[in-house]
């Protein structure tokens, strides 16, 4: 009886190459899954499957993971204002992880004997899906024939030639990987330390010129409405917003950053949905949280963003975070002003029932209603009270 081995496919040739040498050279059973984080219409998932099935695969499975990534990962990243180095919202390493936990699952779920990954051994993702798998299935074999055979394109390609599989070897200048919370774009600029994308290697490409207002509608934190129209979930508010701001050319950028193997990489990224909604939603949080909240979020989140970046989705301090980032949303709640234009936006403003800059309360720089001046002449003194002291003590030569 053969032996089973369940296969992250995406239907490119690192992949395709996995499940002809599993099978035929290795003799596995290979049972291939896709997980759709938001990077595949529905006809390309169908052209996915039919492509394992020519190969040769034993069993395909497609699962449609957005609502999942979102409520597991992204609500927290939108909590937090997560962007990795103040740039990067962390569009592929988050999905990464979603697609390796449903992996995992699948192949406990098939009993299987072996778990496969297309990865090379040069990146990240080779650690995220190897860590996930170590720890949600210990006692299956890991396999990754890309990177264990330190195999070339060409040897890839020539490989699957010989086996008959007549397939598009033409490999485009720029590699792009579309999901719900950006999409990731990697060419020659990014290689090395000098380089913008030209304007063709976007994915979406500027067709907005006139500038226009969007009005978000957060709710405890998560975002439900666009422009008054409502979502059942946030995941299609988030969809929508894409739709509407990435023809302005709206969030792109090189992000530049550790990887978790201990290099420096730059990777080219769109995300027009994930900038406006973080900003967004930090600009709202300002307005109804104290700074004391707003600082232990930032603290906090700069770590739940790095951890995460790095795989450690299952630390148990990650669910203890989400815990605090879940509670600091619960005035979250209102409506942010966005005004788009080519290649740029701006907040313009929020309304919310819990706005904490109320005129009932005063107006900076102008007016105070909730204390007088001999009130702030007694705090002034008192709040410099022991740094006083101090300088009285270490410097007494300034008392003279």
């Amino acid at each position: 009886m053969s032996k089973k081995v369940v296969l992250g496919f995406s239907g490119g040739l690192d992949t395709s190459y996995c499940v002809k040498y599993l099978a035929e050279d290795k003799g596995y059973e290979v049972h291939s899954i896709i997980v759709n984080t938001g990077g595949f219409t529905e006809a390309e998932l169908v052209d996915v499957e039919q492509h394992a099935r020519r190969l040769g695969v034993t069993s395909h499975t497609t699962v449609d993971a957005v609502k999942d990534y979102y409520d597991r990962i992204i609500r927290f990243l939108v909590y937090g204002n997560v962007l990795k180095n103040n740039t990067y919202p962390l569009s592929v390493s988050a999905e990464r992880l979603s697609q390796a936990l449903h992996i995992a699952a699948h192949a406990k779920k098939l009993k299987a004997d072996a778990v496969a990954h297309g990865s090379t051994g040069a990146g990240n993702d080779q650690v995220r899906f190897d860590m996930i798998f170590h720890i949600m299935i210990p006692e299956t074999e890991i396999i990754t024939p890309i990177r264990d055979l330190q195999l070339s394109r060409e040897q890839e390609i020539e490989y699957l030639k010989g086996k008959g599989i007549d397939m598009n070897f033409s490999k485009s200048l720029y590699s792009v990987n579309k999901g719900l919370w950006g999409t990731s774009v990697g060419g020659r600029e990014t290689l090395s330390s000098k380089g913008m994308l030209p304007e063709e290697a976007w994915p979406t490409q500027v067709t907005k010129h006139e500038q226009e207002e969007v009005v978000l509608r957060f709710e405890k934190g998560e975002l439900y409405g666009v422009n008054g129209i409502d979502f059942n979930h946030p995941a299609d508010a988030i969809a929508h917003l894409q739709q509407l701001a990435a023809p302005y050319g709206i969030g792109r950028d090189i992000h530049v950053g550790d990887t978790i193997i201990g290099i420096k990489g730059r990777v080219g990224f769109e995300a027009a949905a994930p900038m406006v909604i973080l900003k967004s939603h930090h600009a709202l949080e300002k307005h109804v949280l104290t700074k004391w909240q707003l600082q232990w979020k930032d603290s906090l989140a700069q770590f739940y963003g790095n951890w995460l970046h790095e795989g450690q989705i299952l630390d148990p301090v990650m669910r203890d975070i989400e815990a605090f980032l879940l509670q600091s949303q619960q005035n979250v709640t209102g409506k942010v002003f966005v005004q788009l234009m080519p290649y740029r936006f701006q907040i313009i403003g929020i309304e919310s029932e819990f706005d904490l800059m109320s005129s009932r309360f005063g107006k900076y720089g102008e007016m105070n209603t909730g204390f007088s001046g001999q009130d702030v002449r007694g705090f002034s003194r008192i709040f410099g009270n022991q740094t006083a002291i101090w300088n009285a003590v270490n410097n007494p030569a300034s008392e003279s």
